[in-house]
């Protein structure tokens, strides 16, 4: 009989996964760099890189803060930076992949539902023909210290993912399998760790950066939480974040690192 698994919060998690985790250390790389961000819409921000905190200022003067953040790379010339933004009563999670190759990158902006969005049935959202997860990702891209052109950011959505079954260990106690089911939705359950037993299928993108290597964002329903990884299916290594609130509250934020070993299980083709 299958032991019954409960749900729990993205602070539980992060606690679960903390325990000889396989995090990829943080770089120093951008330490002491700056880097100014050409965005497709418009905006232009630049950001200087200290050994633990990050600057920006837009050159309009509109937008400035600070923050911890974290650098990691799966791929050489290829950066993954994640830090949070605060705005007035709003937080933002922000993660940008820096590709120096091609002098580009893609801003991904996530955001939590608040009280009264999580209090709504899923059952009712979809009568209402509403998304049925309130957290939100935006994707955004541009050029690396260079005005933006058109086709400047090779970075692009891909299916190229879609069939394949995916085995993820972050730990010697945490393990997960991911499906990729088709260009909007994926399934995962936890084979091993906290979360054993629990599934779901929820909202994904998918993101081409290089051969091989690819950007993967989701966003849970059950629990509110936004997880974000780069996967090199060359390496065999991936890297990234989860983000949610820390408790049954909402009041604080969670948003620890996840770095795995994974490997291809299998791919489904299915005929034309």
């Amino acid at each position: 009989m299958t032991k019954h698994a409960d749900w729990i919060t993205v602070g539980a998690l992060a606690e679960g996964f903390a325990p000889d985790a396989f995090i990829l250390p943080q770089l120093a790389d951008l330490s002491g760099r700056s880097l100014t961000l050409h965005f497709a819409n418009g905006w232009v921000i630049e950001h200087c890189f200290e050994s633990e905190r990050l600057h920006w200022q837009a050159t309009d003067g509109h937008s400035s803060g600070s923050a911890a953040y974290r650098a990691t790379s799966v791929r050489p010339g290829i950066y993954l930076v994640d830090f949070i933004k605060h705005e007035g009563n709003q937080a933002w999670s922000v993660s940008l992949v820096l590709d120096t190759h091609t002098q580009s990158f893609t801003a991904v902006l996530g955001r939590l539902p608040d009280q009264a969005r999580t209090q709504r049935g899923l059952y009712q959202l979809a009568l209402a023909g509403e998304p049925l997860t309130g957290v939100e990702a935006t994707f955004l891209h541009g050029g690396l210290d260079l005005p933006w052109q058109p086709g400047a950011c090779p970075h692009a959505p891909t299916t190229e993912l879609v069939g394949l079954r995916n085995h993820y260990r972050y730990s010697p106690t945490e393990e997960y399998e991911h499906l990729y089911l088709n260009a909007n939705h994926y399934s995962w359950q936890c084979l091993k760790g906290v979360e054993q037993g629990l599934c779901d299928t929820d909202r994904a993108y998918y993101y081409k950066i290089a051969e091989q290597l690819y950007l993967f964002v989701w966003c849970e329903k059950i629990v509110p939480t936004l997880g974000l990884v780069m996967i090199d299916l060359a390496e065999h290594r991936s890297d990234g974040k989860i983000f949610g609130y820390q408790g049954g509250g909402f009041d604080a934020l969670a948003n620890f690192p996840v770095s795995s070993y994974c490997r291809v299980v299998n791919r489904t083709e299915y005929p034309l």
